[in-house]
């Protein structure tokens, strides 16, 4: 579970470094985690289809992507482990002059030739950049433009930042940016 949180932490950072052209402060982070292991109950490779059982030893069906291409090796009665990690950073660029917008990556890394077991990764990160516009220190709010256009006012609760809020300059803009990691194993 260590790992795919740190892998987490390390696309949101890497993302935040590497789009460093100014001086980026984070705000704020926060992550959660899941995991589950059940079996499979069936699997329909034309339909890139598996049934897998819930928590309830219910079954539910899961459509595959083209992407899963050792289906054929996945049997009934092999058992699936599925871990999820989700993190969500926030980051001040404080070079004013940029453009509310969205960004979204994705990488797969599936199993290699050496391993007959399907499974793999996938990451998946989007980015959304708000424009300040306003700020209002006496009420301790911040009026963000968003990519689609509506916008929003923001009521900042924590001290500490409420605190570094007269640093804050309209025309900077706040990155809110979301890391999904999917991690599949397989075994008999």
């Amino acid at each position: 579970m260590k790992i795919i949180r740190s892998l987490a932490y390390v696309v949101a950072l890497g993302s935040v470094l590497s789009i460093a052209h100014a001086v980026d402060i984070p705000l704020g982070s926060k992550a959660i985690e899941g995991e589950i292991t059940t079996k499979v109950l069936a699997v329909d490779v034309p339909n890139r289809i598996v049934t897998i059982a819930d928590t309830d030893n219910s079954p539910v069906k899961v459509q595959l992507t083209e992407q899963a291409k050792d289906l054929h090796n996945l049997k009934v009665g092999d058992t699936v482990n599925i871990k999820v990690s989700r993190a969500v950073a926030y980051v001040l660029d404080t070079q004013v002059g940029g453009a509310p917008k969205v960004t979204d990556e994705a990488m797969t890394v599936r199993a290699t030739k050496d391993n007959p077991n399907p499974g793999g990764e996938a990451v998946r990160q989007v980015k959304v950049t708000s424009k300040i516009t306003h700020i209002d220190l006496k009420n301790h709010e911040v009026t963000l433009l968003p990519p689609e256009g509506k916008v929003a006012v923001v009521k900042v609760e924590n001290p500490d930042l409420q605190a570094r809020m007269k640093n804050l300059k309209e025309g900077q803009t706040v990155d809110a940016i979301y890391t999904e990691v999917l991690q599949v194993k397989t075994s008999r």
